[in-house]
């Protein structure tokens, strides 16, 4: 993918208002769920359209992070990252540019911690990760 290409794709991040844009090697695709439910379907529904991806992410904490990383996607270009996820990326093999790190991601009344970002605070890896991403979304899935 050349450097004009991948700006386009960062581009259309914010005018298309979607959380994130994944380019593999044939196809581009644009997610618009919140939190990490399109990385988590994709990868239980679609596991080999990450490997090699490229993605642009508004938002990426470690549990994001986690899955792109199982999901072997090669660069990430976030508006957003915060630090465990940073570090996280800093120990595979994964390109990463940021607009703006932060020290966590906050839940979505802003008045805390997002609760994966909690949950995946003490994970050493992204298949510890992976555990308390299925945990939380087992336990919304039977407050349903």
């Amino acid at each position: 993918m050349t450097e004009e290409e991948r700006q386009q794709i960062i581009n259309r991040l914010s005018e298309e208002q979607c959380s994130c844009i994944i380019r593999n090697s044939t196809e581009t695709r644009t997610f618009h769920e919140r939190g990490v439910k399109d990385l988590y379907q994709l990868r239980k529904k679609e596991p080999t359209f990450l490997e090699g991806a490229f993605i642009a992410d508004k938002i990426v904490g470690k549990a994001a992070a986690a899955l792109m990383i199982l999901g072997g996607v090669k660069e990430v270009h976030a508006l957003i990252i915060s630090q465990p996820a940073l570090d996280l990326f800093n120990n595979y093999d994964v390109e990463l540019s940021c607009i703006k790190t932060v020290p966590h991601i906050v839940n979505r009344d802003g008045d805390g911690w997002c609760p994966l970002e909690t949950r995946c605070k003490d994970a050493a890896t992204p298949e510890e990760c992976l555990v308390q991403i299925e945990d939380f979304i087992n336990m919304m899935m039977s407050k349903k």
